[in-house]
């Protein structure tokens, strides 16, 4: 298999699709690599550790489709790379169609086959290829809320940690999944109040045990949530429906009853947010201010850390890499497999249920 894997454009995306090592076993497995020039400086690995890896290098991203049939990538194609798609490519990326129909069509039209990592799912239902970036998120999602509480961003000018007491500032976590446990875990860690709503009374009995007492679980009352909101001071959208475009749980009324200042970060803006006043923003201009709350919806968050995302995006896709090279389109083709949940699109029809109801009418709110 020819497997290619280009530079990342999207504004200030740093990961790369693979690291040296993953190319010097995919180049042992008899595979031929490429890489385009460039593509693991913001990751922190030069081309010469990818030419001595194996891999041939391409100068632009137009040569490097054209060589290629299996286009690994980290974010969904951007206008000018969707020209380059072809039927024949297998494109094996973090895609989010769920959130974007008119992406979707527009990625029908290459007639490419697309898996897209956020659905590549186990049988035990578990999301491996998304799970370590959604850990990552929710432990930036702190990091990030904590930053933009303090007065020169905009914020309430609340030190998370406070002094203690009463000082301390008081985070409230929708969603209890690796997002939200992560983010719980820093935010706790920090000494902030922190209170984590959750749907499931398994994971939630689950939660409490994981976090020994230092969190408040919540269940997902809507009388529950609105309390709570009157003095959140973070408040971190950490909702997720595997596939498909998550569900607005917080309203724009509830929004306005939050704080001046406070600050919400929407990790699940990536599947179209869960907050009813977020859209999409990015690292160049990563906050906006809607009902006196500071809004932080970028949606490449583990960008930020890039080496410690591309390390750990490859650890867990390379498997699945793997065997998509050795079997080629007839691995995804394969269903209720873990590559056959990644199958998105092919031969220019969605195969994936949440992906098609997303493009065949309208997401609920």
């Amino acid at each position: 298999m020819r497997i290619a894997c280009p530079t990342e454009i999207k504004d200030h995306e740093y990961r790369v699709g693979l690291t040296p090592e993953a190319v010097r076993h995919l180049v042992a497995a008899g595979h031929a690599v490429a890489i385009q020039r460039g593509a693991g400086l913001g990751s922190g690995f030069a081309d010469a550790d990818f030419a001595a890896a194996g891999a041939q290098l391409l100068p632009d991203a137009t040569a490097l489709y054209a060589w290629g049939k299996l286009i690994c990538k980290v974010k969904e194609p951007q206008a000018s790379e969707l020209s380059l798609l072809r039927p024949d490519h297998l494109l094996f990326s973090y895609l989010h169609l769920a959130a974007d129909p008119d992406l979707t069509r527009r990625l029908l039209a290459t007639g490419a086959t697309c898996l897209d990592l956020a659905t590549l799912q186990e049988r035990d239902g578990s999301l491996p290829t998304l799970a370590p970036m959604s850990r990552i998120a929710g432990r930036l999602a702190v990091v990030a809320g904590a930053y933009h509480l303090l007065k020169p961003q905009g914020g309430r000018g609340i030190l998370l940690p406070g002094l203690g007491g009463d000082h301390r500032g008081r985070v409230t976590i929708l969603g209890g999944g690796n997002v939200g446990r992560e983010a719980a875990e820093v935010a706790s860690g920090l000494g902030a109040v922190v209170r984590l709503v959750e749907t499931q009374a398994d994971r939630r009995a689950a939660l409490a045990r994981h976090l020994g007492g230092t969190v408040e679980i919540h269940d997902a009352s809507a009388v529950g949530l609105a309390r709570l909101l009157l003095d959140t001071d973070l408040l971190i959208g950490a909702v997720l429906v595997a596939g498909a475009r998550t569900p607005v749980v917080v309203s724009r009324a509830q929004v306005a009853t939050m704080a001046p200042g406070a600050v919400i970060v929407d990790v699940a803006i990536d599947q179209g947010g869960c907050v009813a006043t977020s859209r999409p923003t990015t690292h160049s201009h990563p906050t906006f201010v809607a009902e006196g709350v500071v809004h932080y919806c970028v949606a490449n968050m583990p960008s930020a850390a890039s080496r410690t995302a591309t390390l750990a995006l490859i650890t867990a896709t390379l498997p699945y890499l793997e065997q998509l090279a050795a079997g080629g389109i007839a691995t995804a083709l394969i269903p209720h497999t873990p590559l056959g949940h990644a199958l998105n699109l092919h031969a220019g029809k969605i195969i994936h249920p949440a992906v098609a109801a997303s493009v065949t009418g309208p997401p609920e709110s």
